[in-house]
């Protein structure tokens, strides 16, 4: 990477927030500014929204794309989060349109005869996939808040699965590596080795099948998915190859339209997403967490600690307290209060790392690349953050014969064996274990942010690391950063287990790497000779934000500059309110 990470890091930290003058607000952004993972995705957005559209049928638009053009990363097999703010009414809406487990999904299904866990039963074919909802958001989203009709919003993307897409890096590395898995399947067969062989960079990618699906689900609705003749397919497919679907569960899935969480750190006010997603209280836990220090008044490395230090302990909470509270209780209340971080940020020291096994690992009484984000602010000042996913690469790489549609491994974000690390290495115990029309716990988070000066909307793929990219962006925002920078940003993550610090190339210079391990943090660094050259991928994260500055009354788009086909746009497009 060629950017200066760490420099405008430590640049935007030092230079602390800014504040505006005292100036009228103005009544709407002067156009509409969309960051999405792929250019055909925002180009679609700005499409509908030209058609006389708002930010939530743009949404539909750039998520369906999304949908068509990133199958490695989600699709009308897999789910999603959508925060919504409306304009006129100033109300926001979280909609959960996250997979649910089928009701023959009991955790012994994922033991092997000798008691040991069946890894490839969670992660590969018909046993590792939930309920799809992202098509039934894609009819609430129209319903309920869009202005133009679902067949109107869906039409770019029956476009390009019709007529094809050039296929980029990501995708063709993405296949090869989870060729094996894919070519078990005839229906997976059928739409990757369509030409006779895998695909190629530099190919262009048709899926008729796809194509056909969507138009039902333009033409009928839910029932166009759901019910019909693509349920049948759906329920078909999965039970041809051993697993056990039913057309009343698949039938029976709705969408949620759930309160957000809410809270303040310095100047923001957050609006960010709730159970079953862990990230917003995490969220509020960290901020809260820090917000008892003013990080740009510390050095490089101090600062860091602290990050990490609540990284350590809202993931170790995560652990034992959430999952979908219409089945468990989850103490939200407590997790995301004011004292309770205050308890929290008491037992942290500034001199030394906590080790994680010291934080208790018993329930103490108490009341990458795989998804992928899009931004939204539109010309009357809606907005949209909306996080989907199939889970792990290509999903369970199962595609359903005659659907197009490849089903998500979401079976994997459930604690399918009490204390067995998912593929993100996070665990889980009984309020994340898997029941009948349960939704498992997720970390994607779409979030806002607003100050008397700036409104925001950002969120990232990369499973357990979603939480803490958006983390780190919001502290760029409040440093004083703009969209793109805060794309950019370099990254770091903990988890409680394993007790490590996971960091891109280029994060921490050496003597910052150096004063966190003097404080007895343990650092995993891509090449580092400290480590034995162990570590993560040299990047990671897929960040889309945009912000409106209020100050100057301009739209900002970041893209993530670590994915070459993301697109960040502004444009002087939709209606305003009159």
């Amino acid at each position: 990477m060629t950017f200066p990470f760490r420099v405008l890091l430590v640049v935007a930290f030092l230079a602390g927030p800014a504040f505006a003058a005292e100036t009228a607000r103005p009544a709407h952004p002067p156009g509409a500014a969309i960051a999405s993972a792929h250019a055909l995705a925002t180009d679609a957005g700005f499409e509908v929204l030209a058609a006389g559209g708002n930010a939530f049928d743009a949404a539909i638009a750039v998520s369906a794309v999304l949908s068509v053009v990133e199958p490695i990363s989600s699709g009308l097999g897999g789910g999603g989060f959508f925060l919504l703010h409306d304009a006129k009414t100033g109300q926001d809406v979280f909609i959960d349109a996250r997979e649910t487990s089928p009701a023959a999904a009991t955790m012994d299904r994922y033991l092997k005869p000798d008691g040991s866990f069946d890894r490839d039963r969670a992660v590969n074919g018909p046993w590792a996939a939930g309920f799809p909802g992202l098509p039934a958001a894609f009819v609430r989203l129209a319903e309920a808040h869009g202005r133009l009709p679902l067949s109107r919003s869906l039409q770019p993307a029956i476009r390009i699965a019709r007529d094809g897409f050039e296929v980029y890096g990501r995708f063709a590395r993405g296949y090869q590596q989870r060729r094996e898995v894919m070519e078990r399947y005839p229906g997976t067969r059928a739409v990757f080795l369509a030409s006779g062989e895998a695909p190629k960079e530099g190919d262009v990618f048709r899926q008729p099948d796809l194509a056909r699906t969507l138009q039902l689900l333009a033409d009928k609705g839910f029932d166009g998915f759901y019910r019909g003749e693509v349920g049948e397919k759906l329920v078909a497919g999965v039970n041809a190859e051993g697993g056990q679907w039913t057309l009343e569960e698949l039938a029976s899935y709705t969408v949620k339209e759930r309160e957000p969480i809410r809270f303040r750190y310095r100047e923001w006010d957050i609006t960010t997403a709730p159970p079953p997603s862990s990230g917003g209280i995490a969220l509020a836990q960290m901020l809260q967490i820090l917000d008892g220090w003013d990080l740009a008044r510390l050095d490089e490395s101090m600062r860091v600690h602290l990050v990490v230090e609540s990284m350590r302990r809202a993931f170790r909470d995560r652990t034992f307290y959430l999952g979908d509270p219409d089945f468990v209780k989850v103490p939200q209340r407590l997790l995301t209060s004011r004292d309770y971080a205050a308890g929290l940020r008491a037992t942290i020291n500034p001199a030394k790392a906590t080790p994680s096994d010291l934080l208790s690992g018993e329930q103490t009484p108490l009341e990458d690349d795989e998804t992928t984000h899009f931004s939204i602010i539109d010309a009357e000042g809606n907005r949209v953050g909306g996080t989907q996913t199939v889970n792990l690469l290509f999903g369970s790489g199962l595609v359903a014969p005659g659907t197009g549609v490849l089903l998500n491994n979401e079976m994997d974000d459930f604690a399918l064996k009490p204390g067995e690390p998912n593929a993100f290495g996070v665990m889980g115990y009984d309020a994340n274990a898997p029941a009948p029309g349960k939704r498992m716990l997720s970390s994607m988070t779409p979030t806002f942010m607003e100050s008397g000066d700036r409104v925001v909307v950002l969120g990232t793929p990369g499973g357990s690391r979603i939480i803490t990219m958006v983390l780190l962006g919001i502290l760029g925002y409040d440093a004083g950063l703009q969209a793109q920078a805060v794309a950019a940003l370099p990254r770091y993550h903990h988890q409680w287990m394993p007790d490590v610090i996971d960091a891109e190339t280029g994060a921490f210079s050496p003597a910052v790497a150096q004063a966190l391990r003097d404080k007895g943090h343990v650092l995993e660094l891509p090449g580092d000779e400290a480590d034995g050259g162990r570590g993560s991928s040299h990047v990671w994260g897929n960040l889309q934000t945009v912000e409106w500055d209020l100050r100057e009354n301009v739209l900002r788009g970041g893209s993530d500059p670590r994915n070459p086909v993301g697109k960040a746009a502004v444009e002087a497009v939709g209606a305003k309110p009159r």
